[in-house]
């Protein structure tokens, strides 16, 4: 007998359960590398991830033709499938999953499961964009059936938007970033906090886009973007990408380049558009902190280094509650003082972020790069001092969000 199709949000969440795992392989990231970043008019977006992932595995120790999984995500056209044509690979395991921006910190957690379980030994997680150099960011009005992520066929929520014509997606951050600040006193100040500590960060980073220290002064009398976000608020607009190799410790042994584990992941989503949200300032950010830091066994204060997605100022403030660096409501507070900031409480966004460094229209295979390379001790000018634990959390969309826990054996 069929039941009935209940169309709607349920009343009450489902109980979320923190994991504990204790995996007989233990998983690493054993190579990363940069594309061209910038703006790149010499490359493809498929001869950039080839260089890169030239570059990963020669740094891990493999050659292409130990790679058996190819995860792939927001490269247009270009999924896991013509990569590994490109490459001339016929993988194993394959996953193209769209979770936008926080899809790579997704791909380490579907990767470590895959490899973890014997289903691939070798995975390389890939990305890049020409958005800079091509000008093919748009910034749509709610209800065009386009915008950054591309075109939108759901056009079932769009109509309750559109009337108010928000620009995607920047009007939703603006939207979380109005209601944080009536709902907790959150203040434009601390949210320009947030860029100015990206900045110092930057300065101290030569592969940066924008190295000139910003100041509170700069971020608040930069240009209004959607109200409350000014222009400085709001994450760059450049080419890039990146690579990142999976394996497993057997593999991982011939690495030039001290392996990092893969302590735990966690991953989730709860919407889509911004007005299919319960509540717009709390996220399916909590739940993947939750996996994460429950199967690596650690908690917020563990955490020696923080690669928060910044595409906007108010998304830092929202992940250091979302990762148990402090409450509900109090992420602007947390931010005063420099806490993010080189030598601060809590270093975050050490490569200077989306903000100042680089954001190529996804940002977190870039993350785990920069992760991978404070607990090695490459980190140069930038290094935070006997980094042995670095969390890195990634946005999608509006509230997609997935989180990586790395650590130094």
């Amino acid at each position: 007998m069929f039941g009935f199709v209940r169309i709607g949000r349920p009343a009450t969440p489902r109980p979320r359960c923190a994991l504990s795992i204790e995996f007989a392989r233990p998983v690493y990231i054993a190579g990363v590398a940069e594309t061209a970043l910038g703006e790149v008019h010499d490359q493809t977006e498929l001869s950039m991830v080839a260089l890169a992932a030239r570059e990963a595995l020669r740094e891990a120790g493999l050659r292409i033709r130990d790679v058996d999984g190819v995860f792939v995500n927001y490269m247009g056209e270009q999924g896991s499938v013509q990569v590994g044509e490109y490459l001339g690979l016929e993988p194993r395991y394959a996953d193209s999953s769209d979770l936008g921006g926080a899809a790579f910190e997704a791909f380490v957690h579907h990767a470590m499961l895959a490899v973890a379980a014997g289903r691939c030994e070798v995975a390389l997680i890939a990305y890049a964009s020409r958005q800079r150099s091509k000008r093919a960011r748009r910034v749509a009005a709610s209800g065009s059936g386009t915008s950054v992520y591309g075109p939108d066929p759901f056009h079932l929520t769009e109509q309750f938007m559109s009337p108010y014509g928000a620009p995607s997606p920047i009007g939703a951050f603006a939207l979380m970033a109005a209601r944080h600040m009536h709902e907790y006193g959150t203040t434009r100040e601390q949210l320009a906090e947030v860029a100015v500590a990206a900045s110092h960060w930057a300065a101290l980073n030569p592969k940066a886009w924008r190295q000139e220290p910003l100041t509170a002064e700069d971020v608040l009398g930069s240009r209004p973007i959607s109200d409350p976000l000014h222009r400085h608020d709001c994450c760059l607009v450049t080419d890039g990408g990146g690579v990142v190799v999976v394996t497993h410790r057997d593999r991982a042994r011939d690495a030039r380049s001290t392996p990092i584990r893969v302590l735990g992941a966690g991953e989730g989503h709860s919407y889509w558009h911004v007005s299919e949200a319960r509540d717009i300032t709390r996220t399916a950010g909590y739940q993947a902190a939750a996996d994460a830091f429950g199967m690596a066994g650690v908690t917020a204060r563990d955490v020696d280094v923080l690669e928060p997605y910044d595409a906007f100022t108010i998304n830092v403030i929202m992940h250091l509650e979302e990762l148990g660096f402090c409450g509900p409501g109090e992420g602007g507070a947390f931010v005063e003082g420099g806490a993010l900031r080189p030598g601060g409480a809590l270093p975050s966004l050490t490569s200077g972020g989306g903000l100042s460094y680089c954001h190529p229209g996804a940002l977190g295979v870039l993350l785990l790069i920069e992760a991978v390379r404070q607990l090695r001790g490459e980190a140069g000018p930038r290094q935070v001092p006997d980094a042995r634990i670095a969390v890195a959390h990634g946005v999608g969309g509006i509230s997609v969000r997935s989180t990586v826990v790395l650590g130094v054996d």
